[in-house]
């Protein structure tokens, strides 16, 4: 019996049964084969995708902090912060240094389940996606304060899923590694508060003048509610925005059980005020900049957030913006003038006011002490102060001739010559050929070696026209050179800082300097009688007051500058008008615009320079009792009030006889005159420390200077170089007593002061 035909039966059935089987279980398979490549899509790749995130996290940190400028907070003398500059970095508080309100106020508006999580709060991320999905947008972040310095510290900006992975995985290290309390104040000393500060400390003091710890729970909410918007939300731009996010820091607050709502109506009722103004006043920012370079070369390198205390007047400034603003638009355009500048300083060398240029926000170019200008006949101040150190005096003569030096030929002004006359009239007047001989006879060097006595630092050529300001100086240079005339002294040191501290540490403070007499009083005497002269009845009569003042008025070739520099007896100010591309004016000289304006600023000023003298006075008396010494504390009282005039050098006030310092009184007419001037109005009399001998002012007018200067009294014995000056500009002119035959003679002379 054949058994091939049932084998091969078999085989074909077992065949079949295989191919039955495996098409049966291949659909079995290639579904775990892709439930297996699911799943390790699912796990495996984001695994792999952590790992790769974790192998990429940038070392050593990912923040780099560029270097910035330690933080300058600029003071006027009263105390008042004005400006500010570079970053405010303040002190790293550690977690025992924060205050209690600070920490709720950021956890209750920032990260409500601070203490519950590890790092991360999958709801709040979850919540976040789903708004951002909405909207289309971020519109939320989602992450926890821990996030947030993770970010901060080691991660860049960017919104990407990669950074928001390694964002959860340091945060996670940060819960296990640093503890809840030390991330709190990491934190809050790196985050940003808008303004340039980085950190809650550089942050207090930005806004409040405080340090951290002294904030109150208005200030620590307001803070808190910057560090999601710190630009949009800078008090220092939008405060009622800040003020409206505090409130719902405190709602949060409350909601949270942080405070009572008690608490928190009564922080309302009490808005944050900010202690530093919300932007530098613009026309501040000349002053400011030099001020910087001047405070890094008198300490070094500070440590962050120094304090200056500045010179500057912050209602002087506001005057002389105001005047140099007005004039510009009323005449710049008129007379082709496009900038001007101006300084205002102290007898001593303080900078008062500083006008650089007309807008700060288009140039920052400043014009008072970077521009090199050529001074015209301003510069002649150095010619005839070297002829009378050579024994000149204001009544020598001279022949206003045509003159030819080499090759070069001198013209007047107006191109016609007068012939003899004296020092006093060819200056007061602005000849150009007698200055011209005059320093060709004492030598171009002398007069240079005096302007470098005075103060110019720039660079003089040595040639015969720089007699005529050839040269190139600076307006304070220039202005410098006057106030050291003005001051009786050999020399003026210009300065801008008084004092400069890091917190309550004392790290420069300007010592009060003896400054040194001329070593020539004849010829500063002389000085300030041809100076005078120059107002009274020359080339700057628009620059007359109702006080003696003195000054010299300047306009370069072509009439590309003009000037004009002047002084009364408590300020020294100098203006120059211009423009930057050195293009002529329409014919404008010293004595037109810039003299009005000198005129105008002065003028506008006075009350308040007459309130820094009582302040000044007041603080000398105070400084003397504080210290002890009783006689000191004594000479130093001052005396006001409405005075009775005895003669014009004596005056009774409050029962007590008081002497005008270097006056001989006068009698008659002078003292009808004298009380006519005075109106019943109070006078401040401070004493000299010699005798009965006092100064004395009416508002900003010393009541010595005003009787010389109008001839109603001579100078006595003991009167100083200035006031000898006046009473010999008096006589040349014959004015007041020096005009008639007796002192007793009402009609003998046409004696009034000015008003």
């Amino acid at each position: 019996m054949s058994t091939a035909p049932r084998f091969g039966s078999d085989s074909r059935h077992e065949s079949h049964v295989r191919s039955h089987w495996w098409s049966a279980g291949a659909p079995r398979l290639r579904r775990s084969h892709l439930i297996v490549a699911a799943l390790a899509f699912v796990i495996i790749l984001p695994v792999a995708y952590v790992a790769y995130c974790m192998a990429t996290l940038p070392e050593n940190g990912g923040l780099v902090i560029e270097p910035t400028p330690s933080a300058l907070i600029v003071e006027a003398p009263d105390g008042q912060v004005f400006a500010t500059r570079g970053v405010f970095k303040g002190d790293k508080l550690s977690p025992q240094d924060i205050p209690a309100n600070l920490s709720r106020a950021i956890i209750a508006i920032e990260d409500r389940h601070f203490y519950e999580h590890g790092g991360f709060y999958l709801p709040s991320m979850v919540r976040a996606a789903i708004r951002n999905i909405v909207f289309g947008s971020v519109r939320e972040g989602g992450s926890t304060i821990t996030q947030q310095l993770a970010r901060m510290t080691y991660l860049s900006p960017e919104r990407t899923i990669k950074r928001k992975v390694q964002e959860a995985i340091l945060a996670m290290w940060m819960e296990r590694t640093l503890g809840k309390e030390e991330i709190l104040s990491r934190y809050l000393n790196t985050a940003y508060f808008g303004a340039g500060v980085y950190g809650v400390d550089a942050a207090a003091k930005r806004y409040f003048a405080k340090t951290a710890k002294e904030l109150s729970l208005s200030e620590s909410a307001m803070l808190a509610g910057l560090v999601r918007a710190p630009s949009a939300l800078a008090p220092t731009r939008h405060l009622e925005g800040a003020r409206q996010r505090a409130a719902l820091v405190l709602n949060a607050m409350v909601q949270t059980g942080a405070i009572s709502r008690e608490q928190a109506d009564a922080a309302r009722r009490q808005p944050t005020a900010l202690r530093v103004p919300p932007d530098n006043p613009p026309g501040t920012n000349y002053f400011v900049d030099m001020l910087g370079g001047g405070a890094k070369r008198l300490v070094g390198s500070a440590p962050p957030d120094v304090t200056v205390r500045s010179t500057l007047d912050l209602d002087l400034q506001n005057i002389a913006e105001s005047v140099i603003a007005r004039r510009l638009k009323a005449e710049g355009r008129a007379k082709k003038v496009g900038q001007a500048a101006l300084v205002a300083l102290a007898p001593d060398g303080a900078i008062l006011a500083m006008v650089g240029g007309r807008d700060y926000n288009e140039s920052q170019f400043n014009r008072a002490t970077q521009a090199k200008r050529q001074p015209g006949s301003l510069f002649k101040v150095f010619v005839y102060l070297t002829a009378f150190h050579k024994g000149l005096d204001p009544q020598t003569t001279a022949v206003d001739r045509p003159v030819q030096i080499g090759n070069w030929e001198p013209e007047n002004y107006g191109r016609r010559f007068r012939g003899v006359v004296t020092l006093r009239t060819a200056f007061a007047n602005s000849i150009n050929s007698v200055a011209v001989q005059l320093a060709d006879a004492i030598g171009i060097q002398s007069v240079i070696d005096t302007a470098r006595k005075l103060g110019v630092q720039s660079e003089l050529p040595a040639v015969p026209s720089l007699a005529l300001g050839a040269g190139e100086v600076t307006l304070l240079e220039m202005t410098r050179a006057f106030a050291a005339i003005a001051a009786d002294a050999e020399n003026v040191e210009p300065y801008a800082i008084r004092a400069i501290r890091n917190g309550d540490r004392v790290l420069y403070s300007r010592q009060k300097t003896q400054l040194q007499p001329p070593s020539n009083p004849a010829a500063r005497a002389a000085m300030h009688d041809i100076l005078a002269s120059v107002v009274r009845e020359g080339t700057a009569r628009g620059a007359r007051i109702s006080v003696p003042a003195e000054g010299k008025t300047g306009t370069s070739q072509n009439h590309k500058d003009a000037w004009f520099i002047g002084f009364t007896n408590d300020i020294v100010v100098g203006v120059w008008v211009g423009n930057d591309d050195n293009s002529p004016t329409r014919g404008v000289t010293g004595g037109d615009l810039p003299a009005r304006i000198w005129n105008e600023f002065v003028s506008q000023s006075a009350p308040v320079r007459a309130k820094l003298a009582r302040a000044s006075s007041h603080a000398t008396a105070l400084a003397a009792f504080e210290a002890g010494d009783a006689k000191r504390a004594l000479s130093a009282s001052v005396l006001r009030g409405v005075p009775v005039v005895q003669n014009t050098g004596m005056l009774e006030i409050q029962g007590r006889i008081v002497r005008l310092f270097g006056v001989e009184g006068a009698r008659g007419r002078a003292v009808r005159e004298f009380r006519r001037y005075l109106a019943n109005r109070e006078v401040v009399c401070e004493p000299t420390g010699s005798g009965n001998d006092y100064r004395c002012r009416l508002d900003d007018q010393d009541l010595s200077r005003v009787v010389l200067f109008n001839g109603g009294g001579r100078a006595s014995a003991n009167a100083s170089a200035e006031l000898r000056a006046l009473e010999q500009q008096a006589r040349s002119g014959r004015v007041g007593i020096w005009g008639g035959r007796d002192e007793e003679d009402d009609q003998a002379y046409p004696y009034q002061l000015q008003r």
